[in-house]
């Protein structure tokens, strides 16, 4: 039998449901409680209406929200490129060719040295406040490579994508056989990874895949029963939007070059979310998607990491709030929902970046009274406690388990 735990005394509770509260997206209760029992959330309503349990926490004031999704990060890698990055903040252009070092570095990389990465940045997330955390293969470009990647990943989270189209492989590409490459993506080396697998992207861009490889792979892996997500319009205008939405993808990543046609499909799209990663941008000193512009046309818009060696290496989800808040024309509201509920919609999750009855208690209490504080005071560490799925794994908060008192 499990023990139930009441959080009460919240100064602020972000429900993302807004039947809960006066109908604002963020679904805001003042003076709240939540109550877990198991790994899921029982009863959610005001602190002085919450029913009794076998355990209490005292939230203090501060300011309670679910779980940061992370829906879109690259943590199946070896290697380090620091050299790259110093070289690019001294005026050398970003480009998807460095990720050739990587590969190289991944590849002589040992099982246990990949899980025990995957380990680290998923606990260094976890501190933050992230609780279910995407993650892609890509780093390998083999078939045996690319399928251990998977194979590893799929031991740490449940949301896996099979990545073999990142880059043409350099064997590939050195022989001037990009088509060879693709044959080897959407055949042999899909067989082996699809097993280990939810969805299969593609790095639809110049550089990389042109609109109609990037097609051939994605009803390859939807035929496997895959659900496609494209790393889209990251670095210039090109087809990957329009073939996300057209594919019904579950997510069009970066969204950074659109046109009016791209925006216009994003927000008529019902099953694409448009997922921004303005980490990447930062970490390359280059333009910002216009967040503004795919809120205001209607568009279901996620916020995430994109933690990688080469562009965006960090897995702080409250660093992508507040850059978001500073630099794309979000709200701090906005923010918030996009790095949680927007996660979980790109995940095609309904369990998940809400706090509702029957959802999975996953949840993140701030050292702060309010989830603008996540805008208002960037770079500072404001994790006061995490549960996921039920269990307190991360935070500072001293925790009263002994039984409330009784009436």
């Amino acid at each position: 039998m499990t023990a139930s735990t009441v959080i009460t005394n919240i100064g602020s509770l972000v429900t993302n449901n807004p039947s809960l509260s006066s109908g604002d997206p963020l679904g805001l209760i003042q003076d709240a409680a939540v109550v877990i029992d198991g790994d899921r959330i029982a009863w959610v309503g005001g602190s002085r209406k919450a029913p009794p349990t076998d355990n209490r926490v005292d939230a203090g004031g501060r300011a309670l929200l679910p779980g940061f999704v992370d829906s879109h990060s690259h943590l199946l890698f070896a290697g380090d490129r620091t050299a790259e990055f110093a070289a690019r903040m001294s005026g050398r252009p970003y480009s998807a060719g460095g990720i050739r070092t990587t590969v190289a570095a991944t590849r002589a990389a040992s099982d246990a040295d990949l899980s025990a990465n995957v380990a680290r940045y998923l606990a260094e997330a976890l501190r933050q406040g992230t609780t279910t955390l995407e993650t892609k293969s890509g780093y390998g470009l083999t078939t045996h490579d690319e399928a251990r990647a998977l194979r590893i990943a799929a031991r740490h989270t449940d949301e896996v994508t099979y990545l073999g189209a990142h880059i043409v492989a350099p064997e590939f590409a050195d022989a001037g056989d990009p088509a060879g490459y693709v044959d080897l993506v959407t055949g042999e080396m899909l067989d082996a990874c699809a097993p280990y697998a939810r969805w299969i992207d593609v790095f639809c861009e110049q550089g990389a895949f042109d609109g109609d490889q990037a097609r051939a792979v994605l009803t390859a892996g939807a035929a496997r029963g895959l659900i496609p997500r494209v790393h889209a319009n990251q670095l210039t205008h090109g087809p990957g939007v329009q073939l996300a939405v057209e594919l019904g993808a579950a997510s069009a990543d970066h969204c950074t070059h659109l046109t009016d046609r791209d925006v216009e499909a994003l927000a008529g799209a019902e099953n694409t979310v448009a997922t921004l990663l303005p980490g990447a941008e930062f970490s390359t000193r280059a333009a910002y998607p216009d967040a503004r512009r795919l809120i205001d046309a209607g568009a279901a818009v996620a916020l995430s990491t994109d933690c990688n060696p080469g562009s965006s290496f960090t897995t702080s989800m409250p660093f992508c709030v507040a850059v978001a808040v500073r630099e794309m024309g979000m709200t701090p509201d906005e923010a918030v929902h996009a790095a949680t509920y927007g996660g979980a919609r790109a995940l095609r999750r309904t369990d998940i970046g809400t706090v509702t009855p029957g959802a999975r208690a996953d949840l993140l209490l701030l050292d702060a009274p309010s989830h603008v504080h996540l805008a208002y005071r960037p770079g500072v560490p404001l994790t006061a406690a995490v549960w996921k799925a039920g269990n307190l794994l991360a935070g500072n908060l001293l925790l009263d388990h002994q039984p409330p008192p009784q009436p």
